[in-house]
């Protein structure tokens, strides 16, 4: 798969691949099934040459047996993405017949109902943009188009929380070593906004930072367990419904993190 491509369409592109050797179909079955040449498919299925048009798109979707309202909407991130103009977005949709109902599997939905709010928080605690909803959806779109798969999983919500907090990582800044860089918050929070002195305020800023670029540093379990817990403010009994872990588990990642913390800032650290 071309390393070119933006998050979404590859994401779409993922789903069609692993679609694909679930079911042990070949690019000659596809063809067959879709009307396009294997050449077209193939080189849509690997993100080159070209953005692919929804029509090429949905033909490989139908023949799959996927949903397609959840990849349309893949497919026209991944438009914007490459730089596609609306007009061309609306009219490679309009080139494709009607798709029926949008009707989303009901455990599907319930499971969205009981785990947005958690996404969400998790989301703006590290992008801080206006609308943490539209990754949240996106990963929704994903754990739909390949349902059957995930919900037969062992662990459902496990298997999720990797797929949301890949979605989100995927669109955080970054230091030069690849660490997440949490440092912006420092500017968001609420007690630097109460602080009318502005030498004290850059001092609150800078100190808050620090901790926030500690958090970085951790393993990426104790990493979610921090931001749940301190950032987002979740009860222990909240993260482990977010992430799928155990709560024994979420205490010993909350109690090894914290001792983590604690030295990576001893050095500057206030009680």
């Amino acid at each position: 798969m071309s390393e070119t491509i933006g998050p979404s369409h590859q994401a779409m592109l993922e789903r069609l691949r692993r679609q694909i050797s679930v079911s042990g179909a070949t690019l000659d079955d596809l063809a067959r099934r879709s009307g396009f040449s294997k050449t077209r498919i193939s080189a849509l299925l690997r993100g080159i040459e070209y953005y692919p048009s929804w029509e090429i798109t949905y033909s490989v979707v139908h023949a799959l047996g996927l949903p397609p309202w959840p990849l349309r909407r893949l497919w026209t991130s991944g438009a914007y993405e490459a730089a596609k103009s609306t007009v061309w977005i609306t009219r490679s949709i309009g080139a494709v017949q009607l798709l029926g109902p949008e009707e989303r599997p009901v455990e599907h939905r319930g499971f969205m109902e009981k785990m947005e709010h958690y996404y969400v928080a998790y989301a703006q605690a590290l992008l801080h943009i206006e609308r943490p909803e539209r990754i949240v959806d996106e990963a929704f779109d994903i754990l739909w188009a390949g349902w059957e798969e995930v919900a037969a999983g062992p662990n459902l919500p496990r298997n999720a929380w990797r797929l949301v907090r890949s979605r989100v990582l995927l669109r955080v800044r970054r230091h030069p070593d690849g660490r997440p860089d949490l440092r912006p918050a420092a500017f968001m929070t609420v007690a630097q906004s109460r602080i009318e002195e502005p030498v004290a305020r850059f001092v609150e800023i800078s100190e808050v930072a620090a901790f926030f670029d500690a958090i970085s540093h951790l393993p990426p379990d104790q990493f979610d367990v921090i931001v749940l817990r301190y950032l987002c403010e979740f009860p222990a009994e909240e993260v482990q419904e977010a992430t799928g872990l155990s709560p024994a588990h979420v205490h010993t990642l909350d109690h090894h993190a914290r001792g983590a913390l604690e030295l990576l800032l001893r050095p500057t650290a206030r009680e």
